[in-house]
């Protein structure tokens, strides 16, 4: 685990928070006073990848970015199981401890299924949705169509399978300290000029022996196998949650989650959002962009504030 005071060359500057609500010691950043934003990292991330936008919003609103279990700064208890449910379990009273309501959820990669699984619990709570290259499981009809097209044109997600299949996909995602850099560009960025010594130390620092990679391999085997569950919003829940502002940005060269197959989805369930697609960002889109996107969400924020936000 990275010790919970490294700012990583002073690129991570942020005052760390722990939670034990969860049940395991949950790192999580809060910067700023005023609305609040609960960013949600996905694989094989952890807060970091929220740096930026921590800085551009954090001037004007309550930033927070816990580090799930078995990433980042956070714990990775031996004992528990690391299926999506088991995240949306651990937000959920993490959200309930803190008594977060007003809620902007920005969410990246998993964090989508994790951040769309709180909002199905509790959408009283969330009051706009901003998906960074995110997928937004929502109940959606076409939902399971979606996913397995998604799954199948997909180089990670196809090597997650092949390896499970072979039984190797543990055994080397337990030594993803050694290749976390082939892992992340098979995912995907566009900015190569962001491969420096501390860049990769920062995603590689919590994967340092196989106890601590249980989070890693937890989401890959959890796709493999099927253990994951899409949380299951009531109609209630439906009709709130799709009423929200809601925004996706969405590199477009993402072979991960590709746009293709997973932006209809967000259509789906937020008929009057707002998309983009940047040319030339990847599934790290935050990385890739950060200017761009940082633009982006302030003046989604500023108009919703005002209720100004276009929704036609």
């Amino acid at each position: 685990m990275i010790t919970k005071n490294e700012t990583f060359d002073g690129s991570f500057p942020f005052r760390p928070y722990f939670s034990s609500a969860p049940g395991f010691n949950m790192h999580y950043i809060d910067e700023g006073m005023g609305a609040v934003v609960l960013c949600l990292h996905g694989e094989p991330t952890w807060g970091y990848l929220f740096r930026h936008i921590i800085t551009q919003l954090s001037g004007s609103h309550r930033v927070i970015a816990p580090d799930h279990m078995g990433f980042g700064k956070s714990e990775t208890p031996a004992d528990r199981t690391y299926w999506l449910q088991d995240h949306i379990n651990n937000l959920e009273k993490f959200v309930l401890d803190q008594d977060l309501t007003g809620i902007t959820l920005i969410m990246h990669d998993f964090g989508g299924p994790v951040g769309m699984g709180l909002a199905a619990r509790h959408p009283d709570r969330i009051t706009s949705v901003i998906s960074l290259n995110g997928p937004t499981p929502f109940g959606q009809p076409e939902l399971a169509q979606a996913w397995t097209a998604n799954v199948n044109a997909s180089p990670w997600f196809q090597w997650i399978l092949q390896a499970e299949k072979h039984g190797k996909l543990e055994k080397i995602l337990s030594e993803i300290h050694y290749h976390i850099l082939s892992t992340l560009k098979l995912n995907g960025f566009e900015r190569n000029e962001l491969i420096t010594d501390t860049w990769i130390e920062v995603y590689r620092a919590a994967f340092t022996s196989p106890e601590e990679s249980l989070g890693v391999v937890g989401w890959a085997k959890g796709v493999a196998i099927g253990a994951h569950r899409f949380e299951e919003p009531s109609d209630e829940a439906k009709m709130k949650i799709s009423n929200l502002p809601a925004l996706a940005i969405w590199g477009a060269a993402d072979q991960t989650l590709q746009g293709e197959y997973l932006i209809p989805l967000f259509r789906k369930t937020f008929p009057s959002g707002h998309v983009y697609e940047l040319q030339n960002a990847g599934h790290y889109s935050p990385e890739d962009a950060p200017e761009t996107i940082g633009l982006l969400i302030r003046q989604f924020l500023d108009l919703t504030s005002k209720n100004k936000y276009s929704l036609t």
